[in-house]
Order: structure tokens, then sequence, then C-alpha cells
């Protein structure tokens, strides 16, 4: 096993692995509760979608695991999942059964697309500033998510955001826990972020602020009320508004994954020569957990920035998703103890986390116009627009921009120029 995974090279354990595991599965196990939350205002069963999220949670870690060797969990996206129910079924008024079939379609259009290497090549062209700078704009947006669902930035409508209540207990909560990680992470803990998240669950409950779970065990609900639906609706896709819908599906999720995936391999130091080994495999991974999730009954999966959490904790391999993996099988049966890892509990490591992505910028050649500009609102607007795909689309419509004013288009890649082409019509499109 160790051989297999390359525990050596990467200089690792299985008790690293494990935790750092763990420690990922603990950032992402809100989305077995958010999920089904988020889809159900779409008239999905509730039940069934926190069945499917699990098992589409469990065959992408695995997969993506096994295939490319990386230390990545996925799931369904939060942003898709909020395009799948306010934009395109209550949005559209299109039924939800029509629109999982066009995730289907849309997923479909991804393992093509992986089988034929262009996501990876589109992956492995992109400069390596530009990809400093993706990894470091999820770094801070990551973080912007994190200091949200702690209650420590809250929206305003004379400065849109603001500082929260500090003296709100959970909020305090969250403080508590950020600070105990931080003082476990500069001594030099392993595991400081699961430690952290962890005591701060326990001590939660201790004083009333987290709910104790009425039970441990529960049932699995049935997959009835949504498996299979994709295959009865095929017929309704076809036309001009679903084919945009399916259009969208494709393109944040094809960016969203590419920005997590350069994040992650760029964390862990897998990256070499400006390429990602392996990223043709894992995204062959991501985009088969789509057609499976989507036959199951849940919206788009994809790479979870999440994942971040257990790099830091210290994985380096894919036995870390092969954890994540089997938290996923257990917790299809632990569903009643979920309800204690809160998002006062999970938002310190995603600042923190943040921060650790956010050291990537350092470098980016700062001291080049024509770089600082569209690696900056690459970075900017990840946070800004709450989108990873506009940040990067934006990034990839400047650069271009700027190597042809200084009359260098040779040191781009052709690709470039279509997928800068291709952003500004995609702009357009939105307006």
């Amino acid at each position: 096993m160790s051989s297999f995974f390359r525990f050596h090279e990467r200089e690792t354990s299985y008790k690293q692995e494990t935790i750092a595991g763990l420690t990922t599965f603990l950032s992402m196990a809100y989305i077995l509760i958010v999920n089904p939350i988020i889809l159900s205002q779409a008239g999905m069963d509730k039940g069934a979608v926190f069945t499917a999220t699990a098992l589409s949670a469990i065959i992408g870690s695995l997969l993506i695991g096994l295939l490319s060797n990386y230390p990545i969990g996925i799931a369904p996206s939060m942003g898709l999942n909020s395009f799948f129910t306010f934009s395109v079924c209550i949005g559209m008024g299109i039924p939800w059964q029509t629109a999982l079939t066009g995730v289907f379609i849309s997923g479909i259009l991804f393992v093509i697309l992986s089988l034929l290497k262009i996501r990876e090549k589109i992956i492995n062209i992109i400069p390596k500033d530009l990809k400093h700078a993706i990894a470091g704009g999820i770094g801070f947006f990551i973080a912007f998510i994190g200091l949200k669902n702690a209650g420590l930035v809250v929206g305003n409508d004379a400065t849109f955001v603001a500082i929260g209540n500090i003296k709100s207990p959970v909020t305090l909560l969250a403080v508590f826990c950020f600070i105990l990680t931080i003082v476990l992470m500069v001594r030099g803990i392993k595991g400081a972020i699961f430690y952290g998240m962890v005591i701060s669950a326990a001590a939660g409950m201790l004083i009333g602020l987290i709910d104790k779970p009425e039970k441990i065990v529960g049932a699995i609900p049935s997959l009835e009320p949504t498996f299979g639906e994709v295959f009865l609706h095929i017929d309704q896709v076809f036309t001009p508004e679903m084919l945009a819908v399916i259009f969208t599906f494709l393109f944040v999720a094809f960016f969203d994954t590419a920005g997590a995936l350069i994040a992650i391999a760029s964390q862990a130091g897998l990256m070499k020569n400006n390429e990602i080994p392996n990223a043709g495999k894992a995204l062959l991974a991501d985009s088969s957990a789509t057609v499976v999730g989507s036959v199951l009954g849940t919206s788009t999966t994809a790479s979870m920035i999440e994942s971040s959490s257990g790099i830091a904790a210290g994985g380096r391999t894919g036995f870390t998703s092969v954890i994540i993996s089997a938290c996923f099988a257990v917790a299809l049966f632990f569903s009643p103890l979920l309800s204690v890892i809160t998002a006062e509990v999970t938002s310190p490591a995603l600042i923190i986390v943040g921060a650790l992505m956010a050291m990537e910028v350092k470098h980016i050649d700062w001291g080049k116009l024509e770089i600082a500009i569209p690696a900056f609102v690459t970075i900017l607007m990840m946070p800004l627009t709450f989108s990873v795909a506009t940040g990067i689309a934006l990034g990839f419509i400047l650069y271009p921009i700027t190597m042809l004013a200084l009359k260098r288009p040779q040191e781009i890649h052709p690709i470039m120029y279509g997928l800068c082409i291709a952003f500004m019509g995609y702009f357009v499109y939105l307006a």
C-alpha cells in the first residue's frame, strides 16, 4: 500500500495521511447537510439527496485517490448546487428532473474532454504566474468564506461588508478554535487543524452552543425518489434555454475544478515544471463523479477546495482521498452525529488554510506590470465575485491583452488566445 501511494517519495506515513483525510472530511462534512437543504428547495427529496451526496463523494474521492494519487476530496459543488436550485429550477422554472439531466449531459461532455486530454492541456498551458495567482486567489476566497461562516464578516447595505458581532457566543467559539489551531500549528503539531476542530466541537457541546445529537446512528435514506430520473427526461434538454444551462454547468465546473487542482497541487508541492502530473486522471475522476452523482440524484461534483485543510495537515497522496471516501461511507450510517460539525467549527480551518494558500503569491513576478495586473485581478475578483471561475476568466482575458500590448504574443500558447475570446463571449452572454 505504501509503495502504491509512494509514501517514501512524498515523505508521508499512514498516520499522517489518515489525519489529513479526517481533517478534509470534517472540513467537507457540511455538504451532507447543506446540499440536501439547497436541492430540496428545487423540489427534490431531502433524504435521497443526502444519500446521493454521500455516494458521489465516496465514488469521486476514491477514484481520484486511486487514479491520480492526489489528496483531494470530491463532492457536489456548493456554487453549482445553488445555481441548480435558484437560477435554473426556481428562476427559470425548469423542473429538477430536467435540470438534473442537464448535469448528466455536462458530465458526459466532461468525461469526453478528459479522455481527449483537452482539460489537462488547458491546465498545463496556463502561464506559471497565473497558476500562482489562481492558487493565491483561492486562498483569499476560502478565507473569506471562513470569515463569513464564523460571523466575523457580515453583509452591510452601506459598505457591502462589515465586521460582525464579535460578542456573539458562536462567533467567539470560532475565534477560540482559530486561536487554538494557530497555537497548535506554530508549535509544529501535525494534524493541528483536525485537533482544533474536534476540541472546538467538544467545547461547543459542553457550553451549550452546539446541540448534542439525539442519536448517533440513523437509517440510510432511500435513493428511489431521485435515482435514474436523468434517463427519463433527455428529450427535454435540447432547447436553447437548457443548452445555455448545460454550457454554464460545463464552464463553471471546468474552471472551478481547474482552479482547485492547481491550488492543491501547488500547495502539496506536486507541480513539476509548471505542469501537474496525472492531471488527466484527476480530471477524469471528478467528471466521472458528476455523471454518477447526477444518476443518483445530486448536482455537479467538483474537487473541493476544502481539501487544502487536509494538505495543511500533511496529506500528500491518494491515501488521504481513500480515507475521505471511507469517512463518507461511515457518515451514511452516522448522519445525526454530523450536526456537531457546524460552520463555527470548520470556519477557522478555512481561514488558516486560506492564509497558507495565499503564500503562493510570493512566486508571482510583481515587478512586471504585464504580469502583476492580470494576477492581481485574478486574485481580487475571486472573493469579490464569490466565484473561482470568474476570477480565472478575467485573468485569462487580461493576460493575453497585456502580452499583445507589449508585442510578445509568442510567449503565450495559442489556446490562451482562444480562451480569451471565449471568456469575452461568455461575459457578453451573461450581460
